[in-house]
């Protein structure tokens, strides 16, 4: 995995395809017997977790629906501090076994934010799936119910996570280089 330029910084590689895709489908496994029975509805947020969702789709066997929503509070490298919610939730919810599906959690003020909305809408479950969290940088207390990697606190980009735009089609995760 070679040094990554994108916009004006550099990106050092740091977690592997075949080590990522290891967690998802050990992931997904865990969902499988969690979920047996229960026809869960995953809510993937986008845009970052629509590679993350995708993979973990492929590896499950149980009865499942998915939908998207698209929440941001990204700007470039750092959060906005603010939630906005682009696309909303368009499925009733009610009675039904909830797993939302995110790339990642650092602040924690999106989730923190969004559950409660879920909760309003009385689902049978509510639990929240993750690829990566950052315990450094949480700041809101968030329930993480499924999370495949803690890391450092570190901007990172690839599977889905972007620096501006750039990025999200590379298969392995890089962190932001020292250099910058």
């Amino acid at each position: 995995m070679p040094v990554l330029k994108v916009h004006d910084k550099h990106f050092v590689p740091y977690l592997p395809e075949n080590l990522i895709q290891e967690k998802v489908k050990e992931l997904a496994e865990q969902l499988n017997r969690d979920y047996a029975g229960k026809k869960p509805l995953f809510i993937s947020i986008l845009n970052g977790s629509f590679m993350f969702s995708s993979d973990l789709f492929k590896y499950l066997t149980i009865e499942a629906e998915i939908c998207f929503i698209k929440l941001a509070s990204y700007k470039g490298t750092k959060s906005s501090g603010q939630v906005i919610t682009a696309i909303g939730l368009d499925t009733d919810i009610a009675g039904r076994h909830i797993i939302i599906l995110e790339d990642i959690i650092d602040t924690g003020k999106t989730m923190h934010e969004f559950l409660p909305q879920l909760r309003n809408q009385q689902p049978a479950s509510l639990k929240v799936a993750i690829l990566l969290h950052k315990p450094e940088a949480t700041k809101f207390e968030v329930p993480i119910d499924y999370c495949c990697f803690s890391i450092p606190n570190k901007f990172v980009l690839g599977y889905g996570l972007d620096y501006d735009g750039l990025g999200r089609n590379i298969r392995e995760l890089y962190q932001l280089s020292e250099e910058g």
